[in-house]
Parts: structure tokens; sequence; C-alpha cells
């Protein structure tokens, strides 16, 4: 087994005759949480929507647990086990907590009734419950209404069902954006849940704080190209700005 659980080469992505990523390098270790830094219009969320099967690259590779992948639509990365958490969560408000978890995925009930379309909504909301309380989230009543939760329970909800289905790999999007401090701490803590079960978890923010919180590693795109691969233990909020403006120049390459 490769010590990366995901590795981009020279992904190249073009708008038009706007060139939004030249020769985009990304990779994910084993069992870690990376951050995804950079100014906007770096090409963050370009990157992840390759990643994640929402856009196609212009040319380039991906490589997951060692095999070349062609992710040419969410689904197949769904089926290789990568989820994404986005920043407007794609939750259905009036459905319940336990509802969004299986939306799409609903489990039948055996035999005649589930031939029929009958749902087991004791089952779905009994391992929702237990998905919750293994990733700790402040949500206590899995049949409410998503619309009537607040935004961090929101986010709990949206963080907990993609790591329920994640078999590798969890993105996230921006997932403190608009959240009060309370709330913020209780999403720092269920990405480290998400660590704990033997995920990777990929950190797109703006807040460094956050990242320097959470993430082993950081990297940062500028201009479309991945200038620099930290360690966060070995780097400062400095560095990562440096390197986010271009003041300072880093060794952006493969490790």
């Amino acid at each position: 087994m490769t010590d990366y659980l995901l590795k981009a080469r020279d992904l190249q992505k073009s708008f038009g005759h706007v060139h939004v990523l030249r020769g985009v390098d990304f990779d994910v270790k084993q069992n870690e949480v990376t951050a995804l830094v950079g100014d906007n219009g770096a090409g963050k969320s370009t990157t992840v929507k390759i990643l994640a099967g929402v856009l196609r690259a212009d040319s380039g590779s991906i490589q997951l647990d060692g095999s070349d992948v062609d992710f040419s639509n969410p689904e197949r990365a769904m089926r290789a086990g990568i989820e994404t958490v986005y920043q407007d969560l794609a939750l259905a408000p009036d459905l319940s907590a336990y509802a969004n978890m299986y939306l799409g995925r609903e489990i039948k009930r055996r035999g005649l009734l589930g031939a029929f379309g009958f749902l087991d909504r004791k089952r779905m909301q009994a391992e929702t419950m237990a998905s919750f309380q293994r990733l700790g989230t402040t949500v206590k009543d899995v049949t409410a209404r998503v619309s009537s939760l607040s935004g961090g329970q929101r986010q709990a909800v949206a963080v907990a069902r993609a790591a329920a289905w994640a078999k590798t790999l969890v993105f996230m999007d921006e997932p403190t954006a608009a959240l009060g401090v309370v709330q913020t701490e209780q999403v720092l803590k269920l990405i480290e849940s998400v660590r704990a079960d033997g995920k990777s978890v990929v950190l797109i923010s703006h807040n460094l704080p956050d990242v320097f919180r959470v993430a082993d590693r950081i990297q940062v795109l500028r201009l479309g190209q991945r200038v620099a691969n930290f360690a966060t233990a070995d780097v400062t909020m400095d560095d990562v700005v440096a390197a986010m403006t271009g003041a300072k120049i880093f060794e952006g390459g493969t490790e």
C-alpha cells in the first residue's frame, strides 16, 4: 500500500481562454487532514471539483491508493469511497436529519413491504443516531427537520453523512464559514473525529487558525499552481500567507 491515498499530478484546466489550473500537483496521505488554501481565484474549487468528479481536467493524472482512476462524474468518485461536503451543504431542509443521511440511499423494509417501496425508517433512525454518537455530534433528535436545526447542527448532519458513506476520503469546502465560535469548535472536533475513524480529510478553508488547529499538512495554491506543501508543525501562519501572496517562494513540488 502506498503512503498516499490520493495523488494528482499536472492537472490542467481552462474555461475558454482562462487557464485556471496550470499543472496542479496535490496529494493526500493515508489517515490525515490536509488543508488546501489559497487566495480567491487560486484554483482551489476547480481542483476539488476535478478530484470529486464534478469537473474533468483537460489533462493530468489522478491515482487513488496507487491505481489510476478516471472520475468522469461524481458517482464514480462516490463509488470509490470519496464524499464531499459542499459549502451549501446540499441538504433537504424539509426532511429530517435521518432522511438526509439516507437521501438517495434509503433502506427498504424486508420482504413484500420492501418490494412495494416501504422504507425501514426505524433502522435508518437507529443507524443515523449511531453515526452521530460515534462522531460526537450535537444533533440529539434525528427525526427533527433540518430547517429547525442551528447552522452548526446542519453542518454536523452534512459532515456525518459524508463520514458515514466515505470509505477513504472526505472533502470539506469551507465547513466553518458563517459559523459562530461554539459551532466552529464543534465542526473542528467533527473533522478530528472523522480522522480518528480512519479516514482522510481535505479541508478547504480561508480560516488559517482553523487550518492550524486540525490540519497535518497545508498545501498552498497560487495562480493555478501548488506553490507550497507544508507540514503544519514546521511552519507559521506568516509562512502560509507569504506563500499565498507570493511574498516568499517555497518548494512546492512533489514530496
